[in-house]
């Protein structure tokens, strides 16, 4: 059986259009604790985060919802960078492994697209601080898409 071809993965969005559109779609108050696009390449985003105090827990090092917030993020960044600004895009299933503790710095979330297709996305989200060697966390992110 012959499938129909599929046209390659590209770019619909540049880092500052993706930026923009991150902006536009969450509430002013809440943009600082969601990260920055630091890079994007084909099939390639990086976010940044640098943690607040309200983003610690006891023990000195970043919260859990911190982490998954930024997961979130950075998949959804880069499906709009593949698919396009669809805003109606969300969250159907989200997994994550905490490896190691967050220290309170500096925090990347790499974010790689598995699948793209018509209704579904899929994303592998790593987190790391120091080294992308030394994993904070590991996440596989499912997004319904409009």
């Amino acid at each position: 059986m012959n499938l129909p071809n599929r046209a390659p993965l590209q770019l619909q969005l540049s880092e500052d259009q993706v930026t923009a559109f991150l902006h536009d779609a969450f509430p002013a108050e809440v943009r600082a604790k969601l990260g920055t696009v630091d890079m994007l390449s084909l099939n390639h985003l990086r976010m940044r985060l640098d943690p607040d105090e309200s983003m610690l827990r006891s023990g000195g090092i970043v919260s859990g919802p911190t982490l998954m917030g930024l997961v979130d993020v950075a998949a959804y960044a880069i499906i709009a960078a593949h698919h396009g600004p669809e805003a109606m895009a969300v969250t159907n299933a989200l997994n994550i492994n905490f490896l190691r503790s967050c220290k309170f710095q500096t925090i990347f979330a790499d974010a790689r697209l598995l699948k793209l297709g018509r209704r579904l996305a899929t994303v592998d989200v790593c987190i790391w601080q120091d080294s992308e060697d030394e994993l904070i966390a590991q996440s596989t992110v499912g997004y319904a898409l409009p």
